[in-house]
């Protein structure tokens, strides 16, 4: 099952989008895609097919639903943890050895808008750089997980994370890569939250473009650290919420590594993931 957020930011509607491609508005039984949703009991899959099965969910109609805007699927995460690195090409583009142990860094919560949202290059910014991202979300409190199989029964879901950095600021500024990470509007999510059982996460094609221009095109193949196995290694740390965010790396293809030119307004980004649906992008300044 997909789960979406639909409408102007701040009012989505919480909709699923099941196998027959039927949006259902979801506002009977929820009033969010949000943690206490995702870590509901039944789980929301189940609460879903029961509500329909009772006949308690409209559905929108196509048209109505394609007409508009597309939120971040999940509503107000607690936290978005990224992990740095995680991709063997990645690291070899940026001259960084193959880290032995997850990186992890944090971004602000408040960076999470719409997949087809504007995203604001900052003042002073001269490095404003695209990242595609397997993003995974979490349905359930993750504590100090024994392993990796326990740690995936936590997963609501995936998404694909645009994980926007800016290099100048996360690594020329003090060495603080939280700077680079958490300007305004640099974490587009969505379109959708696709359920485990729908997606296989251990090989989706990941691809971005700028101007039509192939940026990045790589599989989540080639991740060092599994999702399972990043979700496990973070709850040794700290506790994850339903509806946090996790962040899990991106392939090669960056500006930072490969030379091409850094965001410019004006600049158009589009990012597909297998099973996982598109993002598209226009460039402004803030």
């Amino acid at each position: 099952m997909r789960f979406a957020r639909l409408g102007p930011a701040g009012n989505e509607i919480p909709v699923a989008i099941d196998t027959d491609d039927e949006v259902l508005d979801l506002r009977s039984i929820t009033s969010d895609i949000s943690g206490p949703f995702l870590a509901s009991d039944p789980g929301p899959v189940e609460l879903v097919r029961h509500a329909r099965a009772a006949g308690d969910l409209p559905v929108l109609p196509r048209d109505e639903a394609d007409a508009l805007r597309r939120g971040a699927p999940v509503a107000r995460p607690g936290k978005v943890v990224c992990i740095g690195l995680n991709y063997r090409d990645h690291a070899a583009e940026t001259g960084a050895e193959i880290p032995t142990e997850p990186i992890v860094f944090m971004k602000d919560p408040m960076t999470v808008i719409g997949p087809d949202d504007e995203v604001l290059v900052p003042r002073g910014s001269t490095k404003t750089d695209w990242e595609i991202e397997l993003a995974i979300v979490i349905g359930t409190t993750a504590r100090y997980c024994d392993s990796a199989e326990e740690a995936a029964t936590h997963i609501a879901g995936y998404a694909i994370a645009h994980d926007v950095s800016e290099r100048a600021f996360q690594l020329e500024r003090g060495g603080q890569w939280d700077k680079g990470k958490s300007c305004e509007t640099f974490n587009p999510l969505g379109p959708w939250l696709v359920t485990p059982d729908e997606v296989d996460p251990a090989a989706l094609a990941l691809r971005l473009t700028v101007n039509g221009e192939v940026r990045q095109d790589g599989t989540t193949a080639d991740m060092i650290f599994r999702p399972a196995e990043i979700v496990r290694y973070l709850s040794q740390f700290m506790v994850l919420y339903p509806g946090d965010v996790i962040s899990t790396g991106t392939p090669a293809g960056v500006a930072l590594g490969s030379g091409a030119p850094y965001l410019r307004p004006g600049d158009v980004v589009e990012l597909t993931a297998d099973g996982l649906g598109a993002q598209r992008q226009t460039i402004g300044a803030a």
